[in-house]
Protein backbone atom coordinates (compact mmCIF):
# COMPACT_ATOMS: atom_id res chain seq x y z
CA UNK A 1 0.00 0.00 0.00
CA UNK A 2 3.00 2.71 0.77
CA UNK A 3 5.80 2.51 -1.62
CA UNK A 4 8.13 5.42 -2.40
CA UNK A 5 9.44 8.44 -0.97
CA UNK A 6 6.72 10.39 1.86
CA UNK A 7 8.11 13.34 2.88
CA UNK A 8 7.57 14.57 6.66
CA UNK A 9 6.72 17.77 6.14
CA UNK A 10 7.83 21.03 7.90
CA UNK A 11 5.27 23.21 9.37
CA UNK A 12 6.30 26.77 7.77
CA UNK A 13 5.33 29.39 10.98
CA UNK A 14 5.02 33.05 10.22
CA UNK A 15 6.88 36.14 12.34
CA UNK A 16 4.39 36.18 14.57
CA UNK A 17 4.30 32.67 15.31
CA UNK A 18 1.52 31.34 13.45
CA UNK A 19 0.93 28.84 10.77
CA UNK A 20 2.24 30.33 7.39
CA UNK A 21 -0.94 28.92 5.54
CA UNK A 22 0.41 30.29 2.27
CA UNK A 23 4.27 28.75 2.65
CA UNK A 24 2.17 25.45 3.82
CA UNK A 25 0.20 25.32 0.59
CA UNK A 26 3.47 26.09 -1.73
CA UNK A 27 5.28 23.68 -0.19
CA UNK A 28 2.50 20.85 -0.87
CA UNK A 29 1.95 21.93 -4.55
CA UNK A 30 6.40 21.91 -4.80
CA UNK A 31 6.33 18.83 -3.28
CA UNK A 32 3.57 16.89 -5.83
CA UNK A 33 5.24 18.70 -8.65
CA UNK A 34 8.35 16.69 -8.07
CA UNK A 35 7.37 13.88 -7.91
CA UNK A 36 6.89 12.72 -4.14
CA UNK A 37 4.76 9.80 -3.15
CA UNK A 38 2.64 11.33 -0.63
CA UNK A 39 3.10 13.67 2.42
CA UNK A 40 2.94 13.46 6.31
CA UNK A 41 1.81 16.73 8.37
CA UNK A 42 2.31 17.11 11.63
CA UNK A 43 4.84 14.47 13.09
CA UNK A 44 8.14 15.08 14.48
CA UNK A 45 9.30 17.68 11.82
CA UNK A 46 5.63 19.12 11.31
CA UNK A 47 6.72 20.37 15.07
CA UNK A 48 3.67 18.37 16.72
CA UNK A 49 4.87 18.62 20.39
CA UNK A 50 4.14 22.42 20.13
CA UNK A 51 0.93 22.76 17.99
CA UNK A 52 -2.52 22.81 19.83
CA UNK A 53 -4.51 19.69 18.90
CA UNK A 54 -6.71 22.34 16.80
CA UNK A 55 -3.73 23.75 14.84
CA UNK A 56 -2.80 20.37 14.37
CA UNK A 57 -6.14 19.29 12.49
CA UNK A 58 -6.09 22.56 10.77
CA UNK A 59 -2.86 21.76 9.56
CA UNK A 60 -4.09 18.24 8.06
CA UNK A 61 -7.04 20.07 6.44
CA UNK A 62 -4.50 22.36 4.66
CA UNK A 63 -2.34 19.95 3.26
CA UNK A 64 -5.31 17.54 1.99
CA UNK A 65 -7.43 20.30 0.61
CA UNK A 66 -4.03 21.75 -1.09
CA UNK A 67 -3.09 17.73 -2.20
CA UNK A 68 -6.54 17.44 -3.93
CA UNK A 69 -6.49 13.52 -3.49
CA UNK A 70 -3.00 14.03 -5.96
CA UNK A 71 -1.37 11.99 -3.00
CA UNK A 72 -1.82 10.35 -0.01
CA UNK A 73 -1.82 12.30 3.43
CA UNK A 74 -0.91 10.47 5.97
CA UNK A 75 -1.81 12.45 9.35
CA UNK A 76 0.72 12.86 12.36
CA UNK A 77 -2.09 12.12 15.32
CA UNK A 78 -0.23 9.73 17.47
CA UNK A 79 -0.20 10.28 21.41
CA UNK A 80 0.66 8.87 24.89
CA UNK A 81 -3.33 8.69 25.43
CA UNK A 82 -4.72 5.91 23.04
CA UNK A 83 -8.21 7.85 23.49
CA UNK A 84 -6.21 10.81 22.46
CA UNK A 85 -4.83 9.51 19.75
CA UNK A 86 -8.71 7.87 18.55
CA UNK A 87 -10.03 11.55 18.66
CA UNK A 88 -7.44 13.20 16.67
CA UNK A 89 -7.09 10.30 14.15
CA UNK A 90 -11.15 10.72 13.53
CA UNK A 91 -10.90 14.07 13.22
CA UNK A 92 -7.86 13.92 10.60
CA UNK A 93 -10.22 11.55 8.40
CA UNK A 94 -13.02 13.99 9.25
CA UNK A 95 -10.60 16.90 7.06
CA UNK A 96 -9.29 14.79 4.46
CA UNK A 97 -6.46 12.35 5.67
CA UNK A 98 -6.23 9.56 3.97
CA UNK A 99 -4.34 7.39 6.54
CA UNK A 100 -2.44 8.19 9.99
CA UNK A 101 1.06 7.83 11.80
CA UNK A 102 1.16 6.63 15.10
CA UNK A 103 3.79 7.24 17.89
CA UNK A 104 4.87 4.86 19.54
CA UNK A 105 3.48 6.46 23.05
CA UNK A 106 6.68 8.32 24.81
CA UNK A 107 6.91 9.20 28.40
CA UNK A 108 4.63 6.92 30.41
CA UNK A 109 6.83 3.91 28.46
CA UNK A 110 4.13 1.30 28.42
CA UNK A 111 5.29 -2.72 28.28
CA UNK A 112 5.05 -4.60 24.86
CA UNK A 113 1.62 -5.53 25.57
CA UNK A 114 0.35 -2.00 26.53
CA UNK A 115 1.77 -1.16 22.64
CA UNK A 116 0.42 -3.96 21.20
CA UNK A 117 -3.05 -2.77 23.36
CA UNK A 118 -2.78 1.02 22.06
CA UNK A 119 -2.43 0.51 18.30
CA UNK A 120 -4.75 -2.37 18.20
CA UNK A 121 -7.29 0.22 20.10
CA UNK A 122 -6.31 3.32 17.36
CA UNK A 123 -6.23 0.41 14.61
CA UNK A 124 -10.01 -0.65 15.61
CA UNK A 125 -10.99 3.13 15.60
CA UNK A 126 -9.94 4.98 13.84
CA UNK A 127 -11.57 4.39 10.32
CA UNK A 128 -7.72 4.83 8.52
CA UNK A 129 -4.96 2.79 7.61
CA UNK A 130 -2.46 2.86 11.22
CA UNK A 131 1.48 3.59 9.93
CA UNK A 132 3.11 2.67 13.58
CA UNK A 133 5.97 5.24 13.85
CA UNK A 134 9.18 3.51 15.62
CA UNK A 135 11.32 5.64 17.28
CA UNK A 136 13.19 4.62 21.16
CA UNK A 137 15.24 7.57 20.51
CA UNK A 138 12.77 9.74 21.03
CA UNK A 139 10.21 7.80 23.21
CA UNK A 140 12.24 5.35 25.25
CA UNK A 141 10.29 2.55 24.13
CA UNK A 142 11.29 0.07 20.67
CA UNK A 143 8.40 -1.70 19.41
CA UNK A 144 10.06 -4.88 19.19
CA UNK A 145 9.66 -7.38 16.15
CA UNK A 146 7.49 -9.62 18.24
CA UNK A 147 5.03 -7.16 18.73
CA UNK A 148 5.17 -5.58 15.36
CA UNK A 149 4.58 -9.03 13.79
CA UNK A 150 1.53 -8.93 16.04
CA UNK A 151 0.29 -5.96 14.66
CA UNK A 152 1.03 -6.40 11.15
CA UNK A 153 -1.61 -9.16 10.80
CA UNK A 154 -4.38 -6.86 11.62
CA UNK A 155 -6.11 -5.16 8.21
CA UNK A 156 -6.13 -1.42 9.81
CA UNK A 157 -2.50 -1.68 10.30
CA UNK A 158 -1.05 -0.76 7.12
CA UNK A 159 2.87 -0.27 7.49
CA UNK A 160 6.01 0.79 10.02
CA UNK A 161 7.96 4.14 9.90
CA UNK A 162 11.16 2.25 11.28
CA UNK A 163 13.27 4.36 12.85
CA UNK A 164 14.94 2.34 15.66
CA UNK A 165 18.85 2.52 14.34
CA UNK A 166 19.01 -0.78 14.29
CA UNK A 167 19.45 -2.24 10.64
CA UNK A 168 19.50 -5.79 12.19
CA UNK A 169 15.89 -5.42 13.34
CA UNK A 170 14.66 -3.79 10.23
CA UNK A 171 16.04 -6.74 8.34
CA UNK A 172 14.16 -9.41 10.71
CA UNK A 173 11.07 -7.86 10.67
CA UNK A 174 11.28 -7.23 6.92
CA UNK A 175 12.41 -11.11 6.83
CA UNK A 176 9.46 -11.98 9.03
CA UNK A 177 6.52 -9.62 8.52
CA UNK A 178 3.55 -10.70 5.64
CA UNK A 179 3.45 -9.13 2.48
CA UNK A 180 0.77 -7.01 3.23
CA UNK A 181 2.62 -5.06 5.71
CA UNK A 182 5.12 -2.41 4.50
CA UNK A 183 8.68 -1.64 6.08
CA UNK A 184 9.75 2.38 5.73
CA UNK A 185 12.52 3.41 6.50
CA UNK A 186 12.13 6.25 9.10
CA UNK A 187 15.67 8.14 8.92
CA UNK A 188 17.02 9.21 5.52
CA UNK A 189 20.92 7.32 6.36
CA UNK A 190 18.51 4.23 6.43
CA UNK A 191 16.44 4.32 3.31
CA UNK A 192 18.80 3.09 0.94
CA UNK A 193 19.95 0.02 3.29
CA UNK A 194 15.97 -0.18 4.39
CA UNK A 195 14.91 -0.45 0.70
CA UNK A 196 17.56 -2.83 -0.73
CA UNK A 197 16.78 -5.34 1.72
CA UNK A 198 12.91 -5.55 0.92
CA UNK A 199 11.44 -2.38 1.88
CA UNK A 200 9.32 -0.29 0.38
CA UNK A 201 10.50 3.35 0.93
CA UNK A 202 10.48 6.04 3.31
CA UNK A 203 9.16 8.67 5.66
CA UNK A 204 12.16 11.69 4.45
CA UNK A 205 13.40 14.43 6.43
CA UNK A 206 15.64 15.49 3.82
CA UNK A 207 13.05 15.68 0.93
CA UNK A 208 11.38 18.66 2.05
CA UNK A 209 14.46 20.22 0.51
CA UNK A 210 15.61 17.83 -2.14
CA UNK A 211 12.21 15.76 -3.42
CA UNK A 212 13.42 14.81 -6.74
CA UNK A 213 16.87 13.93 -5.53
CA UNK A 214 15.16 11.54 -2.92
CA UNK A 215 12.71 10.14 -5.29
CA UNK A 216 15.71 9.98 -7.48
CA UNK A 217 17.10 7.06 -5.49
CA UNK A 218 14.80 5.53 -3.63
CA UNK A 219 13.41 4.63 -7.21
CA UNK A 220 16.17 3.14 -8.16
CA UNK A 221 16.44 0.91 -5.22
CA UNK A 222 13.10 -0.34 -5.73
CA UNK A 223 13.26 -0.95 -9.42
CA UNK A 224 16.52 -3.12 -8.53
CA UNK A 225 19.02 -0.34 -9.81
CA UNK A 226 21.41 -0.68 -7.03
CA UNK A 227 24.49 0.88 -8.31
CA UNK A 228 22.16 4.06 -9.16
CA UNK A 229 20.62 4.32 -5.58
CA UNK A 230 23.61 3.52 -4.06
CA UNK A 231 26.01 6.25 -6.10
CA UNK A 232 23.03 9.04 -5.23
CA UNK A 233 22.67 7.91 -1.13
CA UNK A 234 26.42 8.64 -1.00
CA UNK A 235 26.06 11.46 -2.69
CA UNK A 236 23.25 12.77 -0.16
CA UNK A 237 24.86 11.34 2.68
CA UNK A 238 26.54 14.30 4.31
CA UNK A 239 23.14 16.40 3.86
CA UNK A 240 21.50 13.24 5.75
CA UNK A 241 23.88 13.50 7.95
CA UNK A 242 23.75 17.45 7.94
CA UNK A 243 20.60 17.15 9.08
CA UNK A 244 21.34 15.66 12.94
CA UNK A 245 23.52 18.54 13.47
CA UNK A 246 20.65 19.98 16.17
CA UNK A 247 17.67 18.48 16.80
CA UNK A 248 14.71 17.72 14.15
CA UNK A 249 13.38 20.30 12.65
CA UNK A 250 15.64 22.39 13.78
CA UNK A 251 18.53 21.71 10.07
CA UNK A 252 15.85 21.05 7.65
CA UNK A 253 14.37 24.18 8.15
CA UNK A 254 17.34 26.10 8.31
CA UNK A 255 18.39 24.51 5.02
CA UNK A 256 14.62 25.71 3.61
CA UNK A 257 15.25 29.01 4.72
CA UNK A 258 18.23 29.03 2.43
CA UNK A 259 16.85 27.56 -0.12
CA UNK A 260 14.21 30.71 0.45
CA UNK A 261 11.82 28.26 0.89
CA UNK A 262 10.37 29.12 4.07
CA UNK A 263 11.44 31.56 7.53
CA UNK A 264 13.75 30.17 9.78
CA UNK A 265 11.15 30.42 12.39
CA UNK A 266 10.77 27.61 15.31
CA UNK A 267 8.31 27.46 18.16
CA UNK A 268 10.25 27.38 21.63
CA UNK A 269 11.89 25.10 23.30
CA UNK A 270 13.31 24.37 19.74
CA UNK A 271 15.56 27.22 18.29
CA UNK A 272 18.55 28.39 16.10
CA UNK A 273 21.28 26.31 14.77
CA UNK A 274 24.50 27.66 16.12
CA UNK A 275 26.91 30.14 13.95
CA UNK A 276 29.62 26.73 13.66
CA UNK A 277 26.58 24.07 12.47
CA UNK A 278 24.96 26.69 10.08
CA UNK A 279 28.27 27.11 8.58
CA UNK A 280 28.88 23.47 8.22
CA UNK A 281 25.42 23.12 6.71
CA UNK A 282 25.80 26.20 3.57
CA UNK A 283 29.32 23.63 3.22
CA UNK A 284 27.15 20.62 2.65
CA UNK A 285 24.80 22.41 0.15
CA UNK A 286 27.24 24.28 -1.50
CA UNK A 287 29.05 20.79 -2.50
CA UNK A 288 25.69 19.41 -3.66
CA UNK A 289 25.34 22.57 -5.69
CA UNK A 290 22.04 24.22 -4.09
CA UNK A 291 20.96 27.65 -5.27
CA UNK A 292 21.46 29.09 -1.42
CA UNK A 293 19.60 32.51 -1.36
Amino acid sequence: MFSGVYTALVTPFSSDGRIDDGRMRALVDAQIDAGIDGLVPVGTTGESPTVTHDENIRIVEIVAKQAADRVPVIAGTGSNSTAEAVDMTLRAKDVGATATLQVTPYYNKPNQEGLYRHFIEIAEAAELPVIVYNIPGRTGRNIENDTMLRLAVHPGIAAVKEASGSIAQIMDLICRKPDSFDVLAGDDNFAFPTVTAGGTGVISVASNALPREMKRMVSAALTGDTVAARNEHYRLLPFFQGLFLDTNPIPIKYAMARLGMIEEIYRLPLVELAEDQKRRLDEIMTDLQLPLK
